[in-house]
């Protein structure tokens, strides 16, 4: 892929089995730090590019900067190829259901045993437990992990708004996959590296067990509970909605000043946020009539630059037009459709510079025949491999 920003993985080769959310955020990421990453599909593309409503934006945003090669992995052609691209590769990702790949004979031990420095990254339901042959989705383990009950009303279990488990459970396996990579640099060897969605969501809710565990006093769900600051909330103007919030005695000060509350600030006994926690039930009355006299633009704009944290209420489709994120936050792309759009970048940078470039989205089996030259395959037998269909390559 072209790329202008940093690409400290440059040289490191990737080959990805994966499928929806989960496996191909490990992909993208290593991709988008420079690694060449080569997707492997099935005959005629994976079933993720097809999805509609919800899902219908996964495969554009987590399926960029890699290579696409189409592999019939039921016939022993197709196993040979996946094997010589294992045999090949720094890397290998999968996210296929427990026992899925082991099946086939692409187990680590086996893959291992061609090739000793191979990392093997799978992206799993659970880690190793009772539940670990259970299949999982992102929306199973935020349901029994905690992360469902926090985030709705008392009693009404809700998702997060986003993939957040498959996501972040990703981002676990790129850390695992950059920690193998230090220590083969140390041993020469490489070694199997699993992270999974149950144990994601626990550590995110972590600070929900670990307040239980320091109070004994279970974590209301988050539209529920007490806050640990008197202003942490969503204030409605005259227009929209802004979020406030006043973190420490200082912006206390400052906030008061702002907005002319001479009374609250001339109060001694609000001075200590604590003080100020206890009497919510008195502030905040007073600051969600005077925050209504505003416009939003007003509130945002006496905010803006004091130190107070604050943030008007965005919807995805609006970051599409936001100004911070067009100075390097959102990338070209193309869409394998030929449609264009602009999508967003690894949130890194590195040496002061981020971490993108414009994009075209691979069609199934692009660079079949690219990968299987790179890998020393004549084109003679390339030609063969897809007459048989152990091989597709897009012929569009």
């Amino acid at each position: 892929m072209t790329q202008y920003g940093p690409t400290p993985l440059s040289g490191i080769t990737v080959v990805e089995f994966t499928h929806m959310v989960m496996g191909p955020t490990v992909g993208h990421i290593l991709a988008g730090l420079g690694a060449d990453v080569v997707r492997v599909e099935p005959i005629g593309g994976d079933r993720t590019r097809r999805l509609k409503g919800s899902g219908a934006g996964y495969f554009p945003m987590y399926n960029r900067g890699k290579s696409s090669i189409c592999l019939d992995l039921k016939s022993a052609d197709g196993i040979a190829i996946a094997r010589d691209l294992i045999a090949d590769a720094d890397i290998l990702v999968e996210n296929f259901r427990p026992g899925a790949l082991d099946r086939l004979g692409l187990d680590y031990d086996s893959c291992a045993a061609a090739n000793e420095r191979l990392i093997y990254c799978s992206e799993k339901g659970f880690l190793p437990g009772p539940y670990e042959n259970r299949t999982a989705l992102d929306e199973v383990a935020q349901m029994m992990g905690g992360l469902a009950y926090m985030t709705g009303p008392p009693g009404q279990p809700l998702r997060a708004g986003a993939s957040v488990i498959d996501v972040t459970g990703g981002m676990f396996g790129v850390i695992g996959v950059l920690a193998a990579l230090e220590e083969r640099h140390r041993t020469g060897r490489g070694q199997k590296v699993t992270a999974s969605l149950f144990e994601t969501t626990i550590y995110l809710v972590g600070q929900h067990m670990a307040q239980y565990a320091v109070t004994g006093i279970p974590a209301a769900p988050m539209p529920a509970r007490v806050s640990a600051w008197a202003i942490y909330d969503v204030f409605q103007t005259r227009t929209d909605p802004v979020f406030i919030g006043v973190v420490t005695d200082a912006l206390w000060e400052k906030f008061c000043r702002l907005f002319d509350l001479d009374d609250l600030w001339a109060d001694e006994t609000l001075r200590e946020n604590n003080a100020r926690v206890e009497a919510r039930d008195r502030i905040i009355p007073q600051i969600r009539e005077l925050i209504g006299t505003f416009t939003a633009e007003e509130v945002i704009a006496k905010l803006d630059g004091s130190g107070l944290p604050f943030a008007p209420i965005g919807r995805p489709e609006d970051m599409f037009d936001d100004p911070h994120l067009n100075e390097g936050g959102l990338e070209d792309v193309t869409l394998d459709t030929g449609a264009k759009a602009r999508l967003p970048t690894i949130p890194i940078a590195m040496a002061g510079q981020r971490i993108g470039s414009e994009q075209t989205l691979p069609l199934p089996g692009r660079d079949t025949r690219t990968v299987l030259e790179r890998l020393g395959y004549a084109p003679d037998r390339i030609d063969a491999l897809i007459e048989k269909g152990a091989v597709g390559e897009d012929e569009r």
